[in-house]
C-alpha cells in the first residue's frame, strides 16, 4: 500500500512513522533537534513548491508535505483499516 504526500511523491505505508502538523516543529524542543539532526543528515526533502503545511517522518527521510496533517493521517488510516 502507498501513501501519496503531494506533487508526485508517493511512499509506502509500510515506511510510515508519524505525521505530525507543521506548528509541532515551533512548539517543541524535541522536534526542532529531530529536525535540525534530520537537516543534518540530509535526510529532509521538501514536496513541490506549494507551502508545506505537515512533516511525514519515515524510516529514511522527513518530508515537509504541502498536504494538511488531517488528511494524510485519514489516507494512512484507511489504509491500515483494510
Amino acid at each position: 500500500m502507498f501513501i501519496h504526500l503531494g506533487s508526485d511523491k508517493i511512499i509506502r505505508a509500510s515506511e510510515l512513522i508519524a505525521i505530525f502538523d507543521l506548528s509541532i516543529e515551533k512548539s517543541s524542543k524535541i522536534s526542532k533537534q529531530f529536525i535540525q539532526q534530520a537537516n543534518k543528515d540530509k535526510r529532509i526533502e521538501v514536496i513541490g513548491e506549494e507551502e508545506c503545511k505537515s512533516l511525514v517522518v519515515t524510516l529514511n527521510k522527513v518530508y515537509y508535505s504541502p498536504i494538511s496533517s488531517t488528511t494524510l493521517k485519514k489516507r494512512a488510516h484507511q489504509l491500515l483499516t483494510y
